[in-house]
């Protein structure tokens, strides 16, 4: 196989002997500009948050989010022709964004939405405002996953129903799940997506569904989902485990969607088997969004080969990004929506920049390089170089 075509920006990055490498960029690959016809997939991104670090503030303790990026990079995936999933895990809720400042976010999002022909954008109603510690009883939960639905239906919000760290804590059995789930499903106004977030992305949620056994937990889910199935327009599962996906996906009432959420192995999740496939509600997408749109775009022209071909050289980056401590993710996304221009800056809200070391980030950069997401080399290898900078690299 004949090596990419080379450009001529370098950058400084330390390697994992502890020397350092002069690397040299690919030439990016040219995905569209926008999905320009009927997807036979549904494709949301969750999206990130952009941090404003001019705010004295502390970051530990409290948000400083600039907005006018943050929507932005919102009006940037719907321009691809991809929908957005909002105030969820990868814009750091419960891990600096807290409740108030997701509902705001949430506001501003669905607002534009409206504003957006075409733009589509579902939101996250979980129970953060609700502390797991004060938390006495599963009429607590109900009372607090009722109030977050009450205030996104508000403003004409579509609900993504997120996994609830004071249910994890308070519930006694898989019954008390069950309790829940059908007394919110009953009230919502249009169907919901439901999220299964695993442990490896919020430790708080092991042992979700009443079970630390993903099987017996699988089957609570799955009763619940199909039992209130005119409520449920699907279902994401983050589990990082393709083959529990397709389990759980086969059982299904053929009424409810399944979302992946497996940023380990959504390509051939997306593409399905004999049996069917997945649509896609990824916070790889938040980074890699041409490359999604370049190979749903492949899909729905049946070209599988394209498809496949975009997608292969991504995958690697995104088990990059996503490697244990998954939950630090989000730093990933950030930057690379930081070396693509989207944002002037490398912070992040409660200063979760700091999560991943040196060394990843210099990985994560070639990665992304070879997978062809890098729109701007040049923009990329000085943005690179100041990060670098900073943690001592080429100084």
């Amino acid at each position: 196989m004949l090596d990419k075509p080379r450009t001529s920006a370098t950058v400084l990055l330390p390697t994992a002997d502890r020397s350092l490498e002069r690397y040299q960029l690919s030439v990016p690959k040219n995905f569209p500009d926008k999905i320009t016809r009927p997807l036979n997939r549904v494709a949301l991104a969750a999206a990130h948050m952009v941090a404003d670090p001019f705010v004295d503030n502390d970051p530990w303790l409290s948000n400083a989010i600039d907005w006018d990026r943050t929507m932005a990079y919102r009006d940037y995936l719907w321009g691809l022709g991809l929908g957005v999933a909002e105030a969820m895990d990868t814009a750091q809720r419960g891990m600096g964004l807290d409740w108030a400042g997701a509902l705001d976010l949430i506001k501003r999002s669905v607002k534009q939405a409206k504003a957006t022909p075409g733009a589509v954008v579902f939101s996250g109603a979980g129970t953060d405002h609700l502390d797991p510690a004060e938390a006495k009883s599963v009429d607590d939960v109900i009372r607090a996953y009722e109030m977050q639905f009450e205030a996104i239906e508000a403003v004409g919000g579509r609900i993504i129903l997120m996994a609830s760290r004071a249910l994890a804590k308070v519930a006694r059995s898989p019954d008390d799940y069950g309790r829940v789930y059908d007394r919110i499903l009953s009230q919502s106004a249009q169907p919901v997506i439901i999220h299964w977030l695993g442990d490896m992305f919020d430790p708080a949620l092991a042992g979700y569904w009443g079970s630390a056994n993903v099987d017996a937990a699988m089957d609570t889910a799955v009763d619940a989902i199909n039992r209130n199935a005119a409520k449920v327009d699907g279902v994401k599962i983050s589990l990082l485990d393709k083959d529990k996906e397709i389990a759980m996906r086969r059982r299904l009432n053929k009424a409810v969607k399944m979302y992946t959420g497996d940023d380990f192995n959504y390509a051939e999740l997306i593409a399905g088997d004999e049996q069917g496939y997945s649509h896609a509600l990824l916070g790889i997408f938040d980074a890699i969004a041409p490359a999604a749109a370049g190979a749903l775009s492949a899909l729905a022209d049946n070209d599988l080969k394209t498809f496949h071909d975009i997608f292969a050289p991504t995958v690697p980056l995104s088990r990059h990004i996503f490697k244990a401590p998954t939950r630090f993710y989000k730093t990933g996304v950030v930057f690379v929506a930081y070396l693509n221009g989207h944002q002037d800056h490398f912070t992040m809200v409660g200063g979760q920049e700091s999560t991943r070391s040196t060394q990843h980030l210099a990985e994560l950069f070639r990665l992304a390089d070879k997978a062809g997401i890098l729109r701007d080399p040049e923009q990329a290898a000085s943005r690179m170089a100041t990060v670098m900078a900073s943690r001592g690299i080429g100084v």
